[in-house]
């Protein structure tokens, strides 16, 4: 039986496998953290799985993201599909080509009863922690870059990922630019699956409210059950949710974007005199620099502040 080895194991038996059987899991992001959770949780036997992801496969890729081989220049989300489902017909893979925003996260977080964050992307995990603490939903959320990374578990019956990390870092580097140890992403990614399925099996203790970590192969652990939630924070917007009266302003410069990312928006932030009632939109690439920015407006402005992460020009 395919899974006989697991279904031995007295935390699961017949019941726990059938409780697999009838789940629903959204796994935002295939590349190096989505492709090991996909595997894991396929092989385990989880009934249903979306999974969203923007990109497409790259040869650059492939030392963390096996799976894509024979589907370079594919979207990752169509590609993986295809192959969970020669790996385990057993569950159904529900491929959407499309970037995760705070526009789209809530009806995606909805009916999912454990969300993954695999998409190495600051404005994601925020938009997801925040859509999964106000529908109630557990969060697995993971990082990995050079030879460290973690993983979470957060919201559910534990704090939100604001909680634990209410501000970004000064700096941070990507796969791109600072590596990435094909392994290390193989084994956080593990590790999310591992706690997803012991969310869904009902195992204890529980992974929500626990944070484990690896720097190269040394771990630490620790819980952050009675972390509180942060009164105020930044908030993520989409493109879309903009609205006709907010003062718009975009970080990038025109090397990076010729265009602003509105006709109306305005390039430089210093300066900045939002009229009474009026919200700032700060957008750039990654949401770190609008963070930033809105750090320093916050300084000397009270009104309200929304952040964009306009993301890789398409």
């Amino acid at each position: 039986m395919r899974y006989a080895r697991q279904a031995v194991l007295p935390q699961i038996g017949d019941a726990g496998q059938a409780r697999l059987a009838a789940a629903h899991v959204l796994v935002v992001g295939a590349g190096a953290l989505g492709t090991p959770v996909l595997q894991y949780l396929v092989g385990a036997g989880v009934g249903r799985i979306t999974l969203v992801d923007p990109d497409r496969a790259e040869v650059s890729n492939l030392h963390r993201q096996p799976i894509y081989g024979r589907h370079i220049g594919q979207p990752k989300a169509l590609a993986a599909a295809l192959e969970m489902a020669a790996l385990n017909p057993d569950t159904t893979v529900a491929p959407l080509v499309a970037r995760l925003d705070p526009a789209n996260a809530p009806d995606l977080v909805a009916p999912a009863d454990v969300v993954m964050d695999c998409a190495d992307s600051f404005a994601a995990t925020y938009a997801l922690s925040d859509a999964c603490l106000a529908a109630k939903r557990p969060l697995i959320a993971a990082s990995v870059l050079r030879i460290e990374g973690f993983a979470g578990g957060f919201c559910g019956t534990a704090p939100s990922v604001r909680a634990v990390f209410p501000d970004l870092p000064a700096q941070a580097g990507n796969c791109a630019t600072a590596g990435v140890m094909g392994p290390m992403a193989g084994l956080i990614g593990a590790l999310q699956a591992q706690m997803a399925l012991a969310v869904l099996l009902g195992l204890r203790p529980s992974p929500l409210g626990q944070m484990i970590r690896f720097d190269g192969l040394r771990p630490a652990s620790f819980r952050f059950d009675g972390a509180p939630e942060p009164a105020t924070g930044h908030r993520f917007i989409a493109t879309s949710q903009l609205r006709p009266s907010d003062l718009a302003v975009d970080l990038r410069g025109p090397d990076e974007a010729p265009q602003p990312f509105v006709p109306h928006a305005l390039r430089q932030p210093d300066g900045l005199r939002p009229a009474e009632g009026q919200r700032v939109v700060l957008a750039c690439r990654s949401g770190l620099r609008a963070w930033t920015a809105a750090d320093r407006l916050r300084q000397h402005w009270p009104g309200e502040i929304a952040l964009i992460a306009l993301g890789d020009p398409a």
